[in-house]
């Protein structure tokens, strides 16, 4: 059971929050002490995350990543929030990777505008051979930029994580998305223990694992409690988590699920912050709907990373002006 102060996590163990912080390569988070904290009261669960946002992390800054859509629509799943599967009727079409020339002046502007990582994205379920050599061409020319790289790709096969650290990738992106009690109710055709094993070859290969999940599917509190479990307890948990807020589109199954309260997915980011307090906890698809404020108390939270640009994959993001106009009035920078 978790208190509502800032000293206790679990009194069934007298663990403080000190002691399961510095442990982050064993299993030690249970859903149940992660749902007590959702349960806290908002001003005792946000001081918690404060607290050890800035233990481990400058609290005022704030990085940036820009994310890019390299192969869009035509994706053989039934994720029941994508607009790029191909079984649903969203208005985004089937496309060829886009060329090494477009990808890299993707790259430049992002560069130019702040952004330190550059993430590209493909819609299918698993990259063929040449999708990879494909893909380690356009990682190894990002690098020469001098940004760190991160792909999604879907589910590798053994040996292709291998060929993509060789090339230089720095992060390999492939979210849980929901608690496995949940999954089946937003997926079907592929399991939750496929996505574990591609995280395991990510793993094994020595590149940094950016795993995290989106909210606002219908999921229930201790759902939202099940997937942090399930990302804190990776041994070693996530380097980046990126958590989204549902963005729906007209055409999938989720379209018109009722919306999250906001301050239940600032909460999410607290938890997160709390059982994962090195990682870099990023806000992603879903901050067009975020209010200001409602962004403001997602970095009060722990949030220190954000996607950068007009646009995540197909769905709209903030502008690049928008975002510097907030940056200053909450007084945060960039790193």
């Amino acid at each position: 059971m978790i208190e509502s102060s800032t000293k206790c996590v679990s009194s069934e163990k007298k663990k403080t929050i000190g002691d399961q912080q510095d442990r982050s390569r064993v299993a030690q988070w249970s859903v149940p002490q992660i749902r007590a904290l959702l349960d806290l009261p908002f001003p005792d669960l946000i001081h918690q995350a404060q607290s050890i946002h800035r233990q481990y992390h400058d609290a005022n800054a704030v990085q940036l990543s820009t994310l890019i859509s390299v192969k869009t629509g035509g994706c053989s799943e039934d994720c029941g929030y994508c607009p790029q599967a191909a079984r649903y009727h969203t208005g985004v079409e089937n496309q060829d990777m886009l060329s090494l020339g477009t990808i890299m002046a993707a790259a430049q502007t992002a560069k130019a505008e702040g952004a330190t990582r550059f993430c590209m994205g493909a819609a299918w379920r698993g990259p063929k051979q040449r999708d990879i050599d494909r893909m380690t061409e356009i990682i190894e020319a990002v690098k020469d930029l001098g940004l760190e790289t991160c792909a999604t790709l879907g589910i590798l096969k053994p040996g292709q994580a291998e060929q993509l650290k060789q090339a230089g990738l720095d992060y390999y992106n492939h979210n849980l998305d929901t608690s496995p009690e949940f999954y089946g109710e937003i997926i079907t055709t592929r399991d939750y223990q496929d996505r574990l094993d591609t995280l395991e070859e990510v793993r094994r290969a020595g590149i940094n694992v950016c795993c995290g999940g989106i909210v606002g599917m219908g999921e229930s509190r201790l759902a939202r409690a099940g997937l942090i479990a399930q990302l804190a307890n990776l041994d070693p948990y996530p380097e980046s988590v990126p958590i989204n807020y549902l963005v729906q589109v007209e055409g999938t199954p989720l379209y018109g699920t009722e919306a999250l309260d906001s301050f239940e997915f600032v909460r999410t980011i607290a938890a997160a912050r709390i059982t994962m307090p090195k990682a870099m906890v990023r806000l992603s698809a879903g901050r067009r709907q975020m209010a200001e404020t409602m962004q403001a108390l997602c970095f009060l939270a722990g949030a220190n990373s954000i996607f950068y640009g007009d646009k995540l994959l197909t769905t709209g993001n903030p502008e690049t002006d928008s975002d510097k106009a907030l940056f200053e009035k909450l007084g945060l920078r960039t790193l």
